[in-house]
């Protein structure tokens, strides 16, 4: 669907958390390519909320996993007289080079800013409105006033051993995306239900709408069925509610 907006429901927990890191690690990208102190900051912050994610949830075992389970799809494909096998192995050769990385015990993401004696004080802090204020943190504020080469050498050294968490992401979001076959539906009176076939792994709900749409997707599902409700706003200080319209809209079921 050209010029549309994409919504994403994840079904499971592993991706749930994948989408989630995804988002930090492009606002971080985002703040990170402008110099200002507010940028560090905001950079500085996401990092922060990157290390705490990783820290409640094991997210390099699940990586493995997910990156494992794909190099194996893949592999089996070769077979298949149309596919394209130069981009097939150019794919599979960046799943391995990340899980080499992933496998390695030694590799602990997120270690480097963990030992930073900076980052610790203002980790201590961060939980508290304004904790980050000048006189709260005068070392912060002095790190803050530094050149923006220093502050991006720093945030670059801190970020480093990140990297591969967020190729990793990247590559099996894109892999889960691209898994499906879109399809058009009608939601009667603004709602949709699909079960969901028994053998089918289905990860993820995309729906697309045109970005000129009135209506937006309230998307809910488990194992065995998905639900989408399409809502209306007609200001920000009232409730959505169900449209009683009939909705065309493109739906994707990501079964990778």
């Amino acid at each position: 669907m050209a010029e549309s907006i994409l919504y994403e429901q994840p079904l499971n927990e592993r991706v749930r958390t994948f989408l989630r890191l995804e988002h930090l690690f492009d606002k971080e990208d985002h703040f990170l390519a402008y110099a200002s102190e507010w940028d560090s900051r905001a950079s500085l912050s996401l990092l922060l909320d990157i290390i705490d994610m990783l820290t409640r949830s094991d997210v390099k075992t699940e990586l493995i996993k997910e990156m494992e389970r794909h190099a194996v799809t893949l592999s089996n494909l070769k077979q298949n007289p149309g596919v394209d096998l130069h981009r097939l192995e150019v794919i599979l050769d960046d799943i391995n080079m990340n899980l080499e990385v992933l496998r390695d015990s030694k590799y602990q993401p997120g270690h480097v800013l963990r030992q930073d004696e900076l980052i610790t004080s203002i980790k201590q802090r961060s939980s508290i409105p304004g904790g980050s204020c000048n006189f709260d943190l005068p070392a912060y504020h002095y790190w803050l006033q530094r050149d923006q080469s220093q502050r991006s050498t720093d945030l670059d050294r801190w970020r480093e051993d990140l990297l591969v968490i967020k190729k990793s992401i990247r590559l099996a979001l894109l892999m889960i995306r691209n898994s499906a076959n879109p399809v058009i539906e009608q939601a009667v009176n603004g709602f949709f239900q699909k079960p969901i076939e028994g053998n089918v792994a289905c990860q993820m709900i995309r729906v697309a709408l045109p970005v000129n749409s009135s209506y937006f997707p309230e998307i809910s599902g488990g194992k065995h069925r998905f639900t989408v409700r399409f809502m209306e706003q007609e200001s920000t200080d009232q409730r959505p509610t169900q449209t009683k319209h009939s909705i065309e809209f493109e739906l994707h079921c990501c079964i990778l």
